[in-house]
């Protein structure tokens, strides 16, 4: 979409007003150095930030957001000559503005006021002026730019300074805005940011490391009737000026400084914990999850230590979310689509309760050791699991996922490098093709392999909240982690297990393939033996169809029926005679059960071009809008013989999806295609399918790879 008309935003962030001057001329900085962090093109390691702040006025009319930026920030060396920050080209700067600031000063105060600045040439600037400076925009990569602003001559090392910049952004990466028909209610406009993992540059100009952390503070004005929420510690509303007060007291990487903005209401479901939803949404996650969010909470504390953020509160989106799920502080976002299957919501919600203590408190210093915090949270996931629901049930789930990082490495190939835990990042990549089941699947098979070194999980418990301990609100590489855990068991160091032949740390980090080893799951067997009994008796020929139809799926946990589920959808094409029986057998029964399990069916019966099921496939699709229950059936489609049908069902439901849902759709079903000619997709009836089609493969899929083979919790 196109960017709002330029004007000043009508914000700044300052402590007293005056008429704002006009921009100084750009004076050409000398190029920065290479960044440590080729997914970073700022300047981070010159400089210390202390602060940012965020002053927000949010547009929905106009699809934008008005923005005053204020960095605090100290030069680590004499006199830089730039700041380099990273922005993206949804991302308009207005101005830049410099302004020195005292030792021990509070952080800047914002007020929607106009911004004080220096005044003629020999005349003393007053206490609080701005002084505009130069800047400039360059391209960096398909992701993001560089905003390099000049600097006044004579900053001296540690000397605490401010930049303001005045921006606005419309859509970007980072910047989701819902008309009201894409959210339940229908009835007022949602925006919602994902910052993860490099999107935020198109929030805010920023330090877009991981690396760097700092605390975060940010007023928002917004529509009359819009509730604003932020992933801070404390909030305020001022009523009479309809402004949001935020406030995050830990330091915080700028991939977890999120928004999200529309129709919610709340309840509070703990001591420490509340959910927020659409008023029609809000019932149905009370139901789900009242009492049990402090059980995981305090599960979690006895493990790792006290949970450092104060509140845990969770908002439920609308489908449109791209992901599952988001470990924002203090307040998780999660996909309302996950609130049917009820398994999957608890694993989902623990898996970013864990994220407290690893990714949050803890952070990977690069994107290219992500395992540092998924394996870390997914083994913290599945101790919490193992205390609250049992060893079995966090058997049967790690034995689902495992199965899922087989199937991808299948697909992938054993040497493909994306298969490492320490991935080598080209510039140019985008972090977030990273994303994948290595980070969270492997990453957790040598957690627990460094776990079994202890003897007792318990004693690698401990280990765990010494390491938190050591390194809350900072960034680690993988050295650091090591490092601690064979110092905190020198007997293992004596031993060098770090070097064992075979699984030595650093062919776990650095060899392709399958993990080196993987936990014994015997402890789920009560669960996973079901399973595979009945997968043997439907693939075993000839098909005992008595025997094989004699299993009541119904009283299967929802893991144990999407595990055969799977594995059923790995061995299509099956027989004729088999998919048949198969859906005498559970068809109507599937039917009943959540969109997890019905999601694999509908594929079974798409991997198998069964007719007489192909209408389910259609009203499922007419019924979703969220990528994780569409994406994979399109796909699937468009592999086979069943594009044209695709097709049909595409251009009777693309007008109530999302435009990047949309538009990933329509690369999907271009593949093997000419492209159409260029038309109003808005216009499209069911009486002429004309539509966009761009030439080229989906970057947002991969191949065979579904989506649903892929973790896309964050």
């Amino acid at each position: 979409m196109a960017a709002p008309a330029p004007r000043p935003p009508g914000l700044c962030c300052c402590r007293k007003g005056s008429a704002a001057g006009p921009e100084a001329p750009p004076a050409p900085p000398p190029p920065p150095e290479p960044p440590p962090d080729v997914a970073s093109a700022s300047s981070s390691q010159l400089f210390s930030l202390r602060h940012l702040h965020l002053g927000l006025e949010l547009r929905p009319e106009a699809r934008a957001l008005a923005g005053c930026l204020v960095l605090e920030l100290c030069s680590l060396r004499p006199q830089p000559r730039a700041l380099v920050l990273d922005v993206h080209p949804a991302l308009r700067v207005l101005s830049a503005a410099y302004r020195r600031a005292t030792v021990g000063e509070a952080p800047c105060s914002f007020a929607f006021s106009p911004l004080p600045v220096a005044g003629p040439p020999g005349e003393p600037p007053p206490p609080c002026a701005a002084c505009p400076l130069g800047f400039r925009v360059d391209p960096f990569t398909d992701y993001g730019s560089s905003l390099t602003i000049s600097l006044p001559p004579a900053l001296q090392p540690h000397q605490p300074f401010q930049i303001i910049v005045r921006y606005t952004t419309a859509d970007g990466p980072a910047i989701w805005w819902l008309d009201p028909e894409l959210t339940y209610g229908n009835a007022k406009p949602f925006v919602f940011t994902q910052g993860h993992s490099v999107c935020n540059r198109s929030f805010f100009p920023c330090f877009d490391t991981p690396a760097v952390k700092c605390t975060y503070s940010a007023t928002v004005k917004a529509p009359a009737g819009i509730q604003v929420l932020m992933s801070t510690t404390q909030s305020t509303y001022v009523e009479e000026e309809g402004v949001y007060q935020f406030y995050m007291e830990f330091p915080v990487p700028a991939y977890l400084v999120a928004l999200v903005a529309g129709d919610l209401i709340h309840a509070d479901i703990g001591p420490r914990s509340r959910v927020w939803a659409e008023p029609c949404l809000l019932p149905t996650a009370i139901s789900k999850l009242s009492g049990i969010v402090e059980r995981w909470l305090t599960a979690a504390e006895s493990l790792y230590g006290p949970y450092i953020w104060g509140r845990y509160d969770i908002v439920f989106l609308p489908p449109s979310f791209p992901i599952v799920a988001m470990e924002n502080p203090c307040l998780t976002f999660i996909i309302s689509s996950i609130l049917e299957s009820d398994e999957f919501l608890i694993i989902d919600v623990i898996h970013e309760v864990a994220h407290s203590w690893f990714g949050n408190a803890v952070t990977n210093a690069t994107w290219e050791e992500m395992w540092l915090s998924e394996g870390l949270a997914t083994y913290a996931q599945r101790r919490i699991t193992t205390e609250t629901y049992g060893a079995a049930f966090t058997c049967l789930e790690t034995a689902f996922r495992l199965d899922a990082l087989h199937r991808q490495m299948k697909l992938l190939g054993e040497d493909n490098p994306v298969s490492k835990l320490q991935v080598k990042l080209e510039p140019g990549v985008n972090p977030s093709n990273l994303m994948n089941l290595f980070t969270y699947e492997k990453g957790y098979c040598f957690v627990y392999y460094l776990s079994q070194l202890c003897g007792d999980p318990r004693h690698f418990d401990s280990f765990l909240r010494a390491y938190i301990e050591k390194y809350k609100f900072t960034s680690v590489v993988a050295q650091d982690l090591l490092d601690s855990f064979l110092n905190f068991f020198p007997e293992l160091k004596e031993q060098c297990v770090e070097s064992k032949a075979g699984l030595e740390f650093e062919r776990w980090l650095n060899a392709t393939g399958p993990p080196l080893a993987e936990p014994d799951l015997s402890q789920g067997s009560s669960l996973t033996r079901p399973v595979e009994t009945l997968f043997k008796l439907w693939t075993t020929e000839p098909l005992d169809s008595a025997a094989a139809s004699s299993v009541d799926l119904t009283k299967w946990r929802t893991f144990q029926t999407v595990l055969f589920l799977d594995r059923l959808l790995d061995g299509s094409p099956l027989p004729r005679e088999v998919i048949k029986k198969l859906s005498e057998c559970y068809s109507s029964q599937l039917d009943s059960m959540n969109a997890e399990i019905r999601i694999r069916w509908l594929q079974i019966v798409v991997r198998n071009d069964y007719y007489p099921d192909l209408y389910k496939v259609r009203r499922f699709l007419e019924n979703q809008m969220s990528r994780m229950y569409t994406i994979p059936l399109y796909e699937d489609l468009c592999t086979g013989t069943l594009k044209s049908f695709a097709l049909e069902i595409f251009y009777q439901t693309q007008n109530q999806l999302h435009p990047n849902l949309r538009k990933t759709i329509q690369q999907i079903l271009s593949q093997g295609l000419n492209p159409f000619p260029a038309i109003d997709t808005t216009a499209v009836t069911t009486d002429t399918p004309a539509m966009v089609l761009e030439d080229k493969a989906s970057e947002a899929t991969n191949g065979a790879i579904s989506l649903r083979d892929v973790n896309v919790s964050a």
